[in-house]
């Protein structure tokens, strides 16, 4: 079994530097690059299952943490859509050779973003999207509807909410920088193109990212390959033994394919 290589990543300049946790398992390609979700970190059981993946079939994987998570520097409370991003792809600049971007929830938003950003510079290295119950356009899609009308004055007068969350014991605190900066990363309306295959892995008992959402990113992405897999009984981690072993098929599909 390989060594993982952990270092830390300078991401941003002045007062906005943060220090990115990365950790790197060496192996052939094409390499495995994990994007995480709102508030969760890298040492979470979908990660490791991956990391456990690379270990067992020689292959690079990719896992950090973005700021304000997990072994990260930065403050929660400063994280937007863009600042993650350019984490995400300072962190990718650091693989080599074809990748397969995988991504949860938020990741997964962040997952097509970063495609797209690469592929603006003529980076075609992804050769393979796994996406997880992918919470696209997360901020006006699924979290603006959903507040009250304290809420949106809060947010307006306070900068913040803190709505409670079944994962956590803490709240969760969403800033309005995060709503507003997530207002120039919208997807949904134009053509998503990835460039390669998609495989998106989908709850459908998932109280935070519906089926239909889904469903509308499927309509969306129309020149590229995409085979969208419903679990009936799945949550919105679909962190059980069985979705963990429809994870790691996914991926390998993508593996033996490329």
């Amino acid at each position: 079994m390989s060594t993982i290589n952990a270092f830390s990543l300078a991401v941003g300049s002045g007062a906005a530097s943060r220090d990115i946790a990365v950790e790197q398992r060496p192996g052939t390609g094409p390499g495995l690059f994990w994007l995480g979700g709102f508030r969760s970190d890298m040492t979470g059981s979908k990660a490791m299952a991956l990391d456990g993946l690379g270990a067992q079939k020689g292959l690079c994987v990719t896992r950090f943490d973005y700021s304000g998570h997990g072994a990260s520097g930065g403050a929660f409370d400063h994280g937007t859509i863009s600042r993650w991003l350019e984490e995400a792809e300072a962190v990718f600049a650091t693989t080599s050779g074809p990748q397969i971007i995988i991504g949860s929830s938020m990741g997964g938003w962040l997952a097509l973003l970063l495609v797209q950003a690469l592929r603006r510079r003529g980076d075609n290295r992804c050769t393979g999207l796994v996406l997880i119950a992918p919470a696209v356009d997360m901020t006006r899609e699924l979290m603006l509807p959903g507040f009250t009308p304290a809420e949106h004055e809060s947010l307006q007068n306070h900068g913040y909410i803190d709505q409670p969350s079944q994962y956590s014991d803490n709240p969760y605190r969403i800033t309005r920088a995060l709503i507003e900066d997530g207002e120039r990363h919208l997807l949904f309306g134009s053509v998503i193109e990835t460039g390669c295959p998609v495989t998106i892995l989908q709850g459908g008992q998932d109280p935070d990212v519906p089926q239909a959402q889904a469903i509308k990113l499927v309509t969306h992405i129309l020149h590229d390959p995409v085979t969208l897999t419903l679990i009936p009984d799945g949550d919105h981690r679909l962190s059980r033994d069985e979705d963990l072993a429809r994870l790691r098929d996914a991926v390998m599909h993508l593996v033996e394919g490329i």
